[in-house]
């Protein structure tokens, strides 16, 4: 029963939590401050509807909050105070902001009678209260209503944003007394608002025919498929496209899995890291149909031509519920705006018009063998690091090892470093949400927080970040999480003693002129981490350290079996980069050596 003021109304706060709960929001995360102890208090009220998690830091709300959502499909909402409370916000805001994911950031502020006073956390030197300054260009709005009465069109509003259109991050910012004024008898029913509005919006009729006309005659096709591609739910209509037209399935970073990897339609990664068979198959096609991609630097190798992509001469068919995204970096034969799914069951429905599709299909027979021919080639290349029982552990024995222990309902949530790289090319997920990353911000410590959100969201299957040293020794408070709410993950500590990959672009671009990337012993000059096992055996958690290939499988395997948290430090080495059949350019200091395959000249 909620408790009402004197006036019968519900105050700022409890309006928002209700709002929440009638948009069935299973979880608020987020960190206790002086600015947010009457949303709190809100939430303590509520906390049969709605459960609260507290954090350690608060990007760690965020990194849970996107990648709960990455796994559910369902946002969620964070909490955060004033002043440095909501400052440490940004980093995960971003992340989610790129990578197109919703969740609601509460933050609060200070009361609006001391606007522009510089009371206690108050951003005031520019504008007053001027938090939503900080936090314009990484979220899709921000909402601060300034009195009681104005929060229900607030919150309501700031939903419908968060979820319509492109998704994202939206932050409703309210002042310390908003939350306690009385703000309306009712919350705002989502039924009335937004739980009836679409934006699963279909493309140009006659733009769908022309699609299917260019897939129908084209000789080399090929799919990409973007992050959006799985946000969207549309991988049954993507399989589906693939199998009747005979048409291989490249996918961006944030793609992976949008197919099952073990399908022998399926090329992998698109990269500057990319297998053969999937750059190779990408810059050859004569006709490219993407699927929610951005065509980023690491996707594109830098936009070189004939390494990514060939285009032109290759016609690029561009699908994307955002229209800024179409033709951004590359000229299109064909731009169109729509919701992925729908686009699909477009496309489908027209391709069940056309006569002849079977010849069609039967007509990629040639093409495809050409792909087999790459994918062997690549195999060949990377054969001897599967076998490889060196100390400390090669990066793709180690990927490979730790890609085999996992079930197949296992969820794998990867942190940004040289190991996310190394995991892309050799982890084979089977499902759209069984590899979780984000490419966008590419922020450390999205996958050592982000699994907590991942649990929440799968209570029921094994979840896992891999992650580097750097990103777990920035994040470690989530040990206490991982405990304190029961929550049984485990942490893979991929320990190079180094930020590797940064070392790897210093050796490649700078003649090896190291500095600030290893972590050294200032009296051995011998690699120096702390013992994570043993940090984590100090919170509570279960740790151990692996120094061999052989033993990493047996110790994931034992790590998902406790059912409690768990870590494994990984003894990887870190004088190995994955070698790919794209390049990256930093400009000014040049191109990085493909591995295989050279360069495509059409």
């Amino acid at each position: 029963m909620l408790k009402r003021s004197s006036d019968n109304r519900l105050n700022g706060a409890q309006v928002i939590v209700d709002y929440l709960i009638r948009e069935k929001v299973p979880y608020a995360f987020g960190l206790c401050g002086h600015g947010n102890i009457q949303f709190i208090d809100a939430l303590h009220e509520r906390q049969s509807d709605i459960k609260t998690i507290s954090v350690h830091h608060e990007s760690v709300c965020g990194f849970m909050a996107d990648a709960y959502y990455r796994v559910k499909g369902q946002p969620v909402a964070t909490f955060t105070s004033c002043g440095p409370g909501s400052a440490n916000l940004p980093i995960a805001l971003a992340g989610a902001y790129l990578d197109s994911i919703p969740f609601l950031a509460v933050t609060g502020n200070v009361p609006t009678s001391q606007f522009n006073r510089g009371a206690f956390q108050e951003m005031y030197r520019q504008g007053a209260a001027d938090f939503p300054s900080t936090v314009r260009s990484i979220c899709k709005r921000v909402f601060q209503p300034t009195r009681g009465e104005q929060v229900p069109q607030a919150v309501r509003q700031a939903w419908k944003t968060m979820v319509t259109g492109r998704p994202g991050p939206v932050v409703l910012d309210v002042p310390f007394d908003v939350f306690l004024e009385s703000a309306a008898e009712e919350t705002p029913k989502p039924e009335e608002w937004s739980a009836n509005i679409s934006s699963r919006c279909g493309a140009d009729p006659d733009g769908v025919k022309q699609a299917v006309d260019m897939l129908l005659k084209a000789e080399r096709p090929v799919i990409l498929a973007g992050q959006a591609l799985k946000l969207s739910g549309a991988a049954p209509e993507l399989l589906a496209l693939a199998e009747k037209l005979q048409i291989p399935v490249g996918h961006s970073m944030n793609g992976i899995g949008a197919i099952d990897t073990h399908h022998p339609l399926s090329l992998g990664l698109v990269s500057r890291g990319g297998a053969l068979q999937a750059n190779g198959a990408t810059r050859q096609a004569d006709v490219l149909l993407s699927l929610g991609a951005r065509f980023d630097d690491r996707t594109s190798s830098s936009w070189i031509p004939g390494y990514s992509f060939t285009i032109p001469p290759t016609k690029l068919i561009h699908v994307d519920i955002d229209p800024d995204e179409i033709g951004r970096n590359y000229p299109v034969a064909l731009g169109l705006m729509a919701d992925l799914r729908t686009f699909l069951r477009q496309v489908l429905a027209e391709l069940e018009t056309r006569k002849g599709v079977a010849d069609v299909a039967a007509s990629r027979k040639k093409w495809l063998a050409t792909i087999d021919g790459m994918r062997q080639e690549w195999n060949r290349f990377i054969a001897p690091g599967f076998v490889d029982d060196s100390t400390p552990i090669h990066p793709q024995r180690a990927a490979a090892e730790i890609d085999k222990a996992l079930p197949a309902d296992a969820i794998m949530v990867s942190d940004i470093g040289v190991h996310h790289n190394w995991l892309l090319q050799f982890c084979k997920p089977r499902r759209p949400d069984s590899f979780v990353g984000t490419m966008g911000f590419g922020a450390m410590g999205f996958g050592v927080a982000g699994v907590l959100g991942a649990k929440l969201a799968a209570p029921d299957r094994p979840c896992v970040s891999v992650c580097g040293d750097g990103a777990f020794f920035m994040h470690a408070n989530v040990l206490g999480t991982a405990v304190e709410y029961n929550l049984p993950v485990v942490w893979v500590v991929w320990n190079n003693y180094a930020y590797a990959s940064i070392r790897g672009l210093q050796r490649g671009y700078l003649d090896g002129r190291e500095l600030a990337t290893d972590f050294k012993d200032p009296h051995t000059g011998k690699p120096y981490n702390p013992d994570f096992a043993a940090m984590a055996r100090s919170a509570g958690v279960e740790g151990v350290r692996v120094d061999r290939a052989a033993d990493i499988g047996e110790a994931i395997r034992k790590g998902i079996a406790a059912n409690k948290p768990y870590l494994i430090d990984v003894n990887i080495n870190a004088d190995q980069n994955p070698g790919g059949a794209g390049v990256w350019e930093l400009p000014g200091l040049g191109v990085s050596k493909v591995a295989i395959g050279g360069r495509y000249q059409p």
